[in-house]
């Protein structure tokens, strides 16, 4: 069983692969697209940019 927020971590990390033309993406597109809180995405992108897997 994956935790919600799991779940949301995995689709920000699909998200990212999917738009990826090597410009720097943002997180206001990245909420919009996965309809996440923008409060809830950048706790989320720090857990994930402090396990090394988005800069």
């Amino acid at each position: 069983m994956i935790s919600t927020k799991g779940r949301y971590a995995l689709s920000i990390m699909l998200d990212l692969a999917t738009h990826d033309d090597g410009s720097y993406i943002s997180l206001k597109d990245i909420s919009e697209r996965q309809e996440i809180s923008m409060k809830y995405l950048e706790a989320i992108i720090a857990k994930l940019s402090k396990g090394g897997l988005v800069d």
